[in-house]
């Protein structure tokens, strides 16, 4: 992006463009593309759109459109749409390098990244740039999503990186304290916005608990708040006492590498734990109220299509398990791991692109319509993938090939309403329920009659006592999540699926069922920026979870 100095010397030119563009009727990426492209800088330059959305950020109080055609403009001028178009904006961020307890034979071991990721993937690179601080990490994305036009006040906030519960934990709570300055100290109505090559810090070993909690107090009503805190970590370190710590944190997802159901494969790739932590760990994390985010690995040393095709159906018909989210992970061949050298010799092969196809078909046709697959395929750059699959759209293939079948999917993700405007009468609310070795789960849905998902709740009956004491003999709302492009907190949108009181009504919805059950109490596993919403809705915190009396 060009400096300051150049959008002063083309303030008449960009502010021309900004009202033209305001101007559209029907405004949309050719039209707008035109409107530009008539008007040069002085120097006869195209303007790019982040120039044009930071000249209005500069110069917007003279320009002094109204909040709805404000909303109009950024969004005629937004890029990378489809970034927020799941109703959140997403902020994913590494951990430090650090040693990893697991010693599996495909995992790539870069120095310079923590275990398990590669210094070309996206994330990873950002993450360098910033020297994986994660004030910088964080506020620089936020910068990032800001001057490309999208609204950053309702974050997701994805912590990756080897297995975060093997962290030392004051580096966890320092960690996350910065993180929630990063979003506390992020102006979001300053006329510009830069990134940042330094960030003031604490020293991680002097952060206390105390301070986080600070930290988190403010963010319940700063200007970008944190929605959802995602953790990654392994089975075999989800303990009681861990899962307290992770709520502690904030934390309402956790991502889980399972990546097989089958002990003896598990031992040959080395993976260090057993199918049973996987199924444990389901249920602790489930008893508490967080959504379970799992991987799995089709294509592992020892495995063969057809025993990966029996595999997947057993993650949804074991209730043991029943992921909420889940990443399928073929197995990729990197060079300088263990799996190479198999390789070398002729003891592993990867799926040819038939096998692979069939594989993903089978699953993805299988996948239950409570779950979301997150990815099919991970963003490995395909200079780093030694022999194998490179294509990194193939999903898009499995997806073709199966609606070219006739075959119904079914995941959440694939129904996702997206940007699409709703009409309220057309929706249908669908009770569905499924069951667990701990709890009976509920997942309510509006839909279109296309059965494109506008928003959905996840509530959980307990069969067993949790041992969080606090949500004893209560149901726990788990998930509510409404679709459609980000809309700012305290503004409307007419027609958009985040603003017609979806969330509202499945949350009653909820409450009804816990009654009908004879439950007097409702909790949720409520995120720190969600807190003020669910207060409105007389959901009171206690300590780690906001409660309810429905009685």
């Amino acid at each position: 992006m060009k400096s300051t100095d150049y959008l002063k010397s083309n303030k008449h030119i960009l502010l021309e463009i900004i009202k033209k563009i305001a101007e559209l009727e029907n405004p949309n990426d050719q039209n707008v593309a035109r409107m530009i492209a008539k008007n040069t800088s002085t120097d006869s330059e195209t303007f790019s759109k982040s120039q044009i959305i930071k000249a209005y950020h500069v110069y917007k109080n003279e320009i002094n459109f109204s909040p709805k055609e404000e909303k109009k403009f950024l969004n005629s001028v937004k890029m990378k749409r489809i970034r927020t178009v799941s109703g959140v904006t997403p902020v994913a961020i590494l951990t430090k390098p650090f040693p990893c307890p697991g010693n599996c034979i495909y995992c790539p071991n870069d120095p310079q990244m923590p275990k398990s990721y590669l210094s070309m993937e996206p994330g990873a690179q950002r993450a360098l740039q910033n020297v994986f601080d994660p004030y910088l990490q964080v506020y620089n994305r936020l910068v990032a999503y800001k001057n490309i036009g999208h609204s950053v006040d309702k974050i997701e906030l994805i912590v990756l990186g080897g297995t975060w519960s093997f962290y030392p934990k004051n580096y966890q709570v320092w960690f996350i304290k910065r993180v929630f300055d990063a979003m506390n100290d992020f102006n979001i109505e300053e006329s510009l916005v830069e990134y940042l090559e330094i960030s003031k810090q604490k020293d991680e070993e002097e952060t206390s608990w105390e301070e986080l909690f600070d930290a988190q107090k403010q963010n319940e009503t700063s200007g970008a708040r944190c929605v959802g805190l995602v953790l990654e970590t392994r089975p075999d370190y989800i303990s009681e006492g861990e899962v307290r710590d992770l709520r502690k944190l904030g934390a309402t997802k956790i991502q889980i590498g399972m990546q097989s159901l089958d002990d003896n494969i598990l031992k040959l790739n080395k993976r260090g734990h057993g199918v049973g932590e996987t199924k444990k760990a389901f249920e602790l994390l489930r008893l508490a109220g967080f959504k379970i985010h799992a991987h799995w690995m089709p294509n592992l040393y020892g495995s063969n299509p057809e025993k990966d095709i029996e595999d997947f159906k057993e993650i949804f018909t074991n209730e043991n398990l029943k992921p909420d989210e889940l990443k399928i992970y073929p197995c990729s061949l990197i060079a300088d791991t263990k799996l190479f050298e198999i390789y070398e010799k002729g003891g592993w092969e990867p799926y040819s692109d038939e096998e692979l196809l069939h594989v993903l078909e089978e699953c993805i046709a299988f996948t239950p319509r409570y779950c979301r697959l997150t990815r099919v395929v991970r963003d490995i750059s395909s200079d780093d993938i030694v022999v194998g699959n490179k294509k990194s759209n193939f999903r898009q293939i499995v997806q073709k090939s199966l609606e070219d079948k006739g075959i119904k999917i079914e995941d959440i993700r694939y129904r996702e309403i997206r940007n699409e405007k709703v009409d309220e009468n057309d929706l249908e609310l669908r009770t569905n329920s499924y069951e667990t070795n701990c709890s009976t789960e509920y997942f309510l849905e509006y839909v279109t009659k296309e059965d494109k998902i506008a928003g959905f709740l996840r509530l959980s009956i307990p069969k067993k006592d949790s041992y969080i004491e606090e949500i004893k003999d209560t149901v726990v709302i788990r998930e509510v999540h409404v679709y459609g492009s980000v809309v700012g907190i305290g503004e409307e949108e007419e027609d958009r699926a985040q603003h017609i009181g979806l969330g509202t009504k499945l949350i009653k919805k909820a409450e009804e069922i816990a009654r009908e059950k004879e439950y007097r109490k409702i909790s949720v596993i409520s995120s720190i920026g969600t807190r003020e919403y669910y207060k409105k809705k007389g959901y009171m915190l206690k300590v780690l979870y906001q409660i309810k009396d429905i009685s």
